[in-house]
C-alpha cells in the first residue's frame, strides 16, 4: 500500500467534503477544553439531598415506558425503574469509556508526542476519566447497584481493545457516544430530573461534543485512507458493535430489582414501538453520518439494522 503523507492527506476528500487538517482540528479543541472543562467533584453540589417526585431518567427515556407493564405499575414503580435504569447506563457509560480510554492510548502509541493530535487524545482521555469517576459516583449516590454487561460481552470488548483497527476504534467510539449524548441532551434541561443528574448530564454533554468531533473526524480520515480490507472489517465490526451495543443498553436485572418478571419486561421492551422508535431517533444523526461516508454497506448494514438501531 502507498504512504500517503499528511500534507497530501489534507488534499483529499469523501461524500462529507475535503478532509481537515488534522492538527488544525485539534488545535481548535484543545482551545475548547481550555475555556469549557469541568472539574464533577467541584462542580456538583454532591451533598444535597434528592428531591421527592423527581425522576433519575426522564420517563420517555424509559425502557418500559408505553408498554402494557408500564401501564399497569404504580407511579412510584416507575420512578424506581427510572432510577435503576440511570444506574445501569452510568454503568454503561463507565464500562465504554474505560474500552474508549485503552483505543485511544493505542491510537496515539506511535505518533508524534508533541503534536495537536496527540496532545488532545491525551485531553480527551483525562476527560474521561473524570467521566467515569462521576458516572460512579452517581450511582452510589443514587442508592442503585452498578449494573455490569453480561460476562460474554465483557470478554469480548476485552478482544475488540486488544485487536481493533483504527477506522473499526473510531467507529465503535461514535456508536458508543452518540446515543447516549442523545439522551442527555433531553435529560439536562428537564425540570422533571433530579437536580444531580441534571448537572451529571450536563458536563457530559458539553465534553462530549468535543470527543465526537474528533472522532468523527479522525474515522472519515481513516475510511478514505485505510485499504480496502481493512474499509470492509470496519463495516463488519462496527455492526456487530452496534448488535452488542443495543443488546447491552440496558441490564434486565433492573426490572428485578423492582419487583418485575424479567422475562416478561424484556418482551415487552423487545415489542415496543415507542422503544425501537426512540433508539432509532438516538442513533439516526450517527447513522446518516456513517451512511455518508460508506461505513453501513453490505454486511455491516444488515447488522445494524439487526440491532434495531437503523430503520
Amino acid at each position: 500500500m502507498t504512504t500517503v503523507s499528511e500534507p497530501d492527506l489534507r488534499l483529499l476528500r469523501d461524500a462529507l467534503g475535503p478532509l481537515r487538517d488534522r492538527e488544525q482540528v485539534a488545535a481548535r479543541l484543545l482551545e475548547s477544553s481550555a475555556k469549557h472543562s469541568f472539574d464533577p467533584d467541584t462542580e456538583l453540589d454532591w451533598d444535597a439531598p434528592f428531591e421527592d417526585g423527581k425522576w433519575f431518567w426522564p420517563p420517555e427515556l424509559v425502557s418500559l415506558y408505553d408498554t402494557p407493564l408500564w401501564r399497569k405499575m404504580s407511579e412510584e414503580q416507575r420512578m424506581d425503574l427510572a432510577r435503576h435504569e440511570a444506574a445501569s447506563l452510568a454503568s454503561l457509560g463507565i464500562w465504554f469509556e474505560i474500552i474508549l480510554m485503552q483505543l485511544l492510548v493505542r491510537h496515539i502509541f506511535d505518533k508524534s508526542v508533541t503534536s495537536n493530535h496527540v496532545r488532545y487524545a491525551l485531553t480527551e482521555i483525562a476527560d474521561e476519566c473524570r467521566h467515569s469517576m462521576m458516572f460512579a459516583r452517581l450511582i452510589e449516590k443514587g442508592g442503585a447497584p452498578a449494573y455490569p454487561v453480561p460476562r460474554v460481552y465483557h470478554n469480548m470488548a476485552r478482544v475488540l481493545k486488544t485487536v481493533s483497527t483504527t477506522p473499526g476504534s473510531f467507529a465503535a467510539t461514535l456508536l458508543g457516544e452518540e446515543i447516549l449524548d442523545w439522551m442527555q441532551r433531553l435529560t439536562f434541561p428537564d425540570e422533571r430530573i433530579q437536580t444531580l443528574v441534571r448537572g451529571v448530564t450536563r458536563i457530559h454533554v458539553v465534553e462530549e461534543a468535543r470527543h465526537v468531533r474528533y472522532a468523527r473526524e479522525e474515522l472519515r480520515r481513516q475510511m478514505v485512507t485505510a485499504p480496502r480490507w481493512e474499509q470492509e472489517l470496519t463495516r463488519l465490526s462496527c455492526g456487530e458493535a452496534a448488535r452488542v451495543f443495543s443488546v447491552c443498553f440496558v441490564n434486565p436485572r433492573v426490572y428485578e430489582n423492582v419487583g418485575l418478571d424479567r422475562r416478561e419486561a424484556v418482551a415487552q421492551v423487545r415489542a415496543s414501538g415507542h422503544r425501537r422508535e426512540v433508539m432509532q431517533t438516538g442513533a439516526k444523526r450517527l447513522t446518516d453520518f456513517l451512511d455518508d461516508i460508506g461505513v453501513l454497506r453490505g454486511a455491516g448494514r444488515r447488522l445494524w439494522r439487526s440491532s434495531g438501531l437503523l430503520a
